[in-house]
């Protein structure tokens, strides 16, 4: 009897030992699995080092009842000219990516060619403009 137990005990440790040894293993083949997808994400002072001549994202939102035309008309660091136009419609959004940083002047310009607005904008770090009525 006493045989009969240890046997019992035996072998179910050694079937437990198997089963916790098994998991294991397959932990460990899904965490390696996974890392195979795992990307590196670049920090925002990172991002901002890679990118300090430049700007990600200028968007101008349009809070007015028609559309409109704004142009940007800047230089980059080596003075190279940068003109970006963008239509935005009526309640709409655009935007413009990796724009230099400098100093741009601006025009709005309404659907009938009037002038709305004009002026200078310093674009150091992300930014979107409202245009309304005001």
């Amino acid at each position: 009897m006493k045989f009969k137990v240890f046997l019992f005990l035996f072998f179910s440790n050694f079937i437990q030992a198997q089963t916790l040894e098994t998991l294991i293993k397959g932990g460990e083949l899904l965490v390696t699995g996974i890392s195979i997808f795992k990307t590196t994400k670049l920090t925002e002072s990172q991002d901002k080092k890679v990118d300090s001549k430049f700007v990600a994202t200028v968007c101008v939102k349009n809070k007015l009842v028609e559309k409109i035309t704004v142009k940007l008309d800047g230089k980059d660091s080596e003075g190279t000219k940068v003109t970006k136009e963008l239509v935005v419609q009526n309640d709409g959004k655009e935007c413009v990516f990796e724009i230099p940083k400098g100093i741009y002047t601006y025009e709005i310009i309404l659907s009938n060619k009037e002038v709305f607005k004009k002026g200078e904008y310093k674009f150091e770090e992300e930014i979107t403009i409202m245009v309304n009525k005001e």
